[in-house]
This record gives C-alpha cells, sequence and structure tokens, in this order.
C-alpha cells in the first residue's frame, strides 16, 4: 500500500530520499547475502504497486521482501508496513536524513539507517 504524503514539502523531501534510499538498501542487502546463508533473487511484481521483491531462499525455506516497503522504512519515521494496516497510512519524513545546512540527503545517515534496518531482517529471518 503506497503511504499517503499529505504536503506539498514532503512530498519533494520524499522525491529527494526515495531514490538514495533504494541504493542504499540494495547495496546493504547485496552485503548481507554475501555474508549470510541465504541466496536471494529480485522478481517483479505489479500488485499492489509495481515494484520488486526480494526472495531469499535457504534449505528449501522461501521468505518474500517487498523492496518499497524497505525503502519506506527508510525514509519515513515509524513506518509499518502494509501487511499490517488496513488502509493508506500518513506518513512523516525522517529530516534526519536531510541535510539541514545544504538540504542535500545525508548520506551517512541515510546509509546507517538503510544497513541497520537490513541487518534486522536477516536477523529476523535467522530465527
Amino acid at each position: 500500500m503506497k503511504p499517503k504524503i499529505t504536503s506539498p514539502i514532503a512530498w519533494k523531501q520524499a522525491e529527494l530520499l526515495m531514490q538514495p534510499a533504494m541504493i542504499r538498501v540494495l547495496d546493504n542487502i547485496r552485503k548481507q547475502l554475501e555474508e549470510s546463508v541465504w541466496t536471494g533473487t529480485y522478481q517483479e511484481v505489479q500488485v499492489p504497486i509495481p515494484g520488486y521483491q526480494l526472495i531469499l531462499e535457504h534449505r528449501g525455506e522461501h521468505r518474500s521482501v517487498d523492496i518499497w516497503e524497505l525503502c519506506y522504512r527508510v525514509c519515513f519515521v515509524n513506518y509499518q508496513p502494509a501487511h499490517t494496516q488496513m488502509q493508506s497510512q500518513e506518513v512523516i519524513i525522517d529530516t534526519l536524513l536531510i541535510d539541514e545546512d545544504t538540504g542535500d540527503v545525508d548520506w551517512n545517515r541515510l546509509d546507517a539507517k538503510a544497513s541497520q534496518l537490513i541487518k534486522e531482517v536477516f536477523a529476523n529471518f535467522s530465527q
């Protein structure tokens, strides 16, 4: 389910962050796969919105992760995955990911948040 962005400023901030978030999420997935027992492939999906799923496999067990959902969890504060909601949720941009002096992406903070999230995802799958 797509998040609900309610203001023009938040919309611009989301546009600024989404592509860098996707880059950092994918790179951190790659790093985790190099160290993990899981193998991963990407599958294009059209529903509920066009995007990609990461399909993880280990010893016949399969897990699926929505890449957009991971990006939303990086870009927004306290974003709850779509499968836990009945309707679109209004989101709050994580403005700590934007350098307040330049208005650009704070790549260090973005990478740290994406890295932590992906580590948590893989740790949850290992349990």
